[in-house]
């Protein structure tokens, strides 16, 4: 029986922050949902004849490609130097042609098989008449900005958008463009025009939407991560990607794209296309994986046999951690601070690397750090002291002032700013001098008793958590595990979740949806999950391990992180359907939790701070790359090498003409176990990396065949 093997090529693509996009997927495009291309950078493309089950990989070019579209058969490329690529939806040639300049394009759109518009830096507009065989400039009234994406809702109407929220428009096939400015002073970074308006995405959360007769108009999307990718079927049905790995939609009247689709991805996503309501393709430029949906955005998967792994790397700041005293600069993304004992540590790198820029002085050992988004000067913390204390710089961390001091628990986070309204912040004593809950508005400045705790069965409060958009609405996790709830500013409390263990230590809410919280509790493995606006809590997850720990991820709902008294920690990316462990690097206990991004994980265990490194593995039908185009003289296949082998191996081949070429590999009953290339290959040579850890050890095979040449060699496998 034959019997037909996919050769598996395995990369290993380290997830790891940088500016410069590279390792992944600049773009993806599909014109039917069954062949899909996507393209990268240093001429990489992967192509899928099958919706994204398998996919083979290619190396065509030496420029970077940028954007890709596709519209019945045909494929096209934007690339850097003046180039636009073209090629078919199926394998065969990739053919280039220049714009008679050298400048990087940043999109490409075709409205029909011959018409398509090209957008790049410094203006420029190209317009093109015979399918991307010759361009010519069609800008005028365009100023030299960046332009980074274009798209047509018919041969006359369309758009371009760019640098500092730039928008040209045109209602006569591009011969000239109209300037809308003043909607956002943001980059933008891609456009749909559809049958019924545009909706435009760019960098710290911009979506602009506007109808065909209507003006741009700003949709709050509460999320300061860029948007990078906009697709779908109208204004009222489209989906956007972006951050570190979220996709959100509009779908059911959502207007600001706050239902959010359950997917794997936690890296950035750089494009996204979806080829009806239910088929969908997502990229990132940091890693091969290409993630896909068949039921409109329920879940997405990864491609067959594609992995995850996760691993924590210990970073600099080290001590005394308990409570959860990491904090984000309120003004920048990529700074954040963390408190280890007294030393506060700032990083300005998205947390790879931490420099020590102030002591606090008054107390020994921080539980709560806050930055004031009203005025970063103005830092607040809880301290353990004798007694403890709220204490307060006007300086930047200089010097320190004690603002109000009663014990509190010994492993709570007592102190919580109202996100709301940040010159707000409540502090929770213990219950044994009969106090209550104190409450400043004054950014930390002064503390006012809201009113005595009495004879409720409040014990040690460990953390207080304010409702997003309802800053009367308080939550508070006490150290007999129980959940209370005030609705009146932390004047009186109700208990909301009885007793079910030792603490709730920790409790985190979203931006996205007020009805939902999380709660861990220790000692048990219990995590607790509101979809009630904190009236009614249930078990969630039965981790193996104690919580402690949390933070919802700050741009989308669907990802949580928990901590855990012990070197666990415990992810879920589906909404707290089920929780897995993520263990790998770390010790001591996980006190303090962050998730600013999908892709951007931070765990304050007790004794160093933590940040996750993701890896992802991707299983492709074939990696091949174009050494020459230069016609060779003679037809050859060459040795493979190294030989023998294990597991992975390369084969050479030259064509002096162009043609159809198969290279398929043989077992020794002469049985196909791989096929290498099969299809229309330009006269060159190529080289095909064969990764055979499928495979027994053994002698095999490998035939090139052309319509009139055949030639065969053997190789050794060896394991």
């Amino acid at each position: 029986m034959k019997r037909n093997l996919f050769l598996c090529l395995t990369l290993s693509i380290l997830m790891s922050v940088s500016s410069v996009f590279s390792q992944g997927f600049n773009s993806i495009h599909t014109p039917d949902g069954v062949y899909v291309i996507a393209a990268g950078n240093a001429g990489k493309i992967y192509r899928s004849s099958n919706s994204g089950s398998t996919w083979s990989g290619y190396t065509v070019a030496t420029d970077n490609f940028r954007s890709v579209f596709s519209l019945n058969n045909d494929v096209w490329i934007a690339a850097n130097n003046g180039n636009v690529y073209k090629t078919s939806k199926a394998s065969s040639p990739v053919t280039a042609a220049n714009i008679g300049s050298t400048i990087t394009i940043n999109s490409v759109y075709f409205v029909n098989s011959n018409l398509g518009f090209i957008c790049g830096e410094a203006g420029n507009i190209y317009k093109s008449v015979n399918g991307g065989t010759n361009w010519t400039l069609s800008n005028t009234g365009v100023s030299s900005t960046d332009l980074n994406a274009i798209s047509f809702k018919d041969e006359n109407n369309g758009v371009a958008v760019g640098k500092s929220g730039s928008i040209y428009m045109t209602a006569n096939g591009g011969s000239s463009w109209v300037l809308t400015s003043g909607v956002t002073p943001n980059d933008l970074l891609d456009v749909k025009y559809f049958s019924d308006g545009i909706i435009a995405t760019g960098t710290y959360g911009t979506i602009l939407r506007k109808e065909n007769s209507g003006s741009f108009t700003t949709v709050v999307t509460r999320t300061d991560s860029d948007i990078r990718g906009v697709t779908g079927s109208g204004l009222n049905s489209a989906r956007v990607c972006g951050g570190g790995g979220f996709i959100r939609n509009n779908l059911n009247n959502r207007s600001n794209f706050f239902n959010f689709e359950v997917n794997p991805m936690m890296a950035n996503l750089v494009d996204i296309v979806y080829y009806n309501e239910t088929t969908g393709f997502a990229v990132s430029s940091l890693n091969n994986v290409i993630i896909k949906t068949t039921n409109g955005g329920q879940s997405w998967d990864l491609p067959t046999g594609a992995s995850i792994a996760f691993n924590w790397v210990q970073k600099t700041p080290s001590g005394s951690g308990i409570g959860n005293n990491l904090c984000m600069h309120p003004k920048n993304r990529n700074s954040a601070f963390v408190v280890y004992g007294n030393k506060v540590y700032v990083s300005r790198d998205r947390s790879e690397t931490w420099t020590q820029i102030a002591t606090i002085s008054t107390g020994t050992r921080a539980h709560s750090f806050y930055v004031s988004p009203v005025d970063t000067n103005i830092w607040v913390a809880a301290m353990e002291g004798s007694p403890d204390m709220v204490t307060r710089s006007t300086n930047y961390g200089a010097t320190w002032t004690s603002i109000i001091a009663y014990d509190f628990s010994t492993y709570g986070q007592p102190l919580e700013m109202d996100q709301n309204n940040p010159s707000t912040f409540y502090f929770a004593p213990s219950n044994s001098s009969g106090l209550g809950v104190f409450r400043s508005t004054d950014n930390g400045a002064t503390f006012t008793l809201t009113a005595p705790y009495n004879n409720s069965n409040i014990n040690q409060p460990c953390d207080l958590i304010v409702m997003w958009d309802s800053s009367n609405v308080l939550y508070m996790g006490d150290d007999g595990a129980d959940i209370y709830k005030s609705t009146n500013y932390g004047v009186s409390w109700t208990n909301v979740k009885p007793t079910s263990s030792s603490e709730v230590p920790s409790m985190c809410n979203s931006v996205f949806d007020q009805s939902i919280c999380y709660a861990t509790t220790w000692s048990s493995s219990q995590v607790y999950k509101t979809t009630t606006y904190g009236d009614s809590w249930n078990i969630t997850s039965n981790n193996s391990g104690s919580g402690w720990g949390s933070d919802l991820c700050r741009e989308d709902p669907t990802l949580v992180l928990t901590g855990n008294y012990g070197t666990q920690a415990y992810l879920t990316t589906n909404g707290g359907v089920n929780f897995f462990n993520v263990n790998t690097g770390l010790s001591g206990a996980g006190a303090g939790i962050m998730v600013p991004e999908r892709g951007y994980m931070l765990n304050m265990q007790t004794g160093s701070l933590y940040k996750l490194n993701i890896v992802y593995s991707v299983l492709t039908g074939v990696n091949e790359n174009t050494i020459s185009n230069t016609a060779p003289s003679d037809f050859e296949l060459f040795q493979n090498y190294p030989n023998p082998f294990n597991p992975v191996t390369n084969i050479k081949f030259a064509m002096p003409v162009s043609g159809n070429v198969s290279l398929k590999v043989y077992d020794q009953l002469g049985k196909e176990v791989s096929v290498l290339a099969d299809g229309f290959r330009s006269a060159g040579t190529y080289e095909v990396n064969f990764d055979a850890s499928t495979m027994s050890s053994g002698l095999y095979f490998y035939k090139l065949v052309t319509g009139v040449n055949s030639i065969t060699k053997k190789m050794m496998l060896v394991k």
